[in-house]
């Protein structure tokens, strides 16, 4: 019986869209980022939000949160530290998808 479960829900996962498993992934890691990310761990922070836009590279939230994590990484160095012009293009890519996108921070929902 346990067997027969597996294999159901193996097919079952197996056979949502591709999008739909990235969307997944992203969620997840996007969820553990945010949990990093308010532990103030920038660096686990930082690889969560990365693997959740590897996952899905259209995510405005992905994209924002990377960016904003990336900055806070940099925040304490020189003015013009590559971090900082990541940042910035991490900040230019989400908002170029979704012109419209706020950040909820893990408030309503909005990861």
């Amino acid at each position: 019986m346990r067997r027969i479960l597996t294999i159901g829900f193996a097919l079952g996962v197996l056979s949502l869209p591709v999008p739909a498993l990235a969307q997944s992934a992203a969620q997840e890691h996007r969820a553990a980022g945010m949990a990093a990310y308010w532990k103030l761990d920038f660096r686990e922070a930082e690889a969560h939000f990365q693997a959740a836009v590897d996952a899905d590279p259209t995510s405005a939230a992905s994209l924002y949160y990377l960016g904003y994590t990336v900055y806070k990484i940099a925040e304490p160095k020189r003015p013009n530290d590559p971090g900082k012009r990541r940042a910035a293009d991490l900040f230019a890519r989400a908002y170029e998808i979704d012109p419209g996108f706020t950040p909820g921070w893990g408030l309503r929902g909005r990861l």
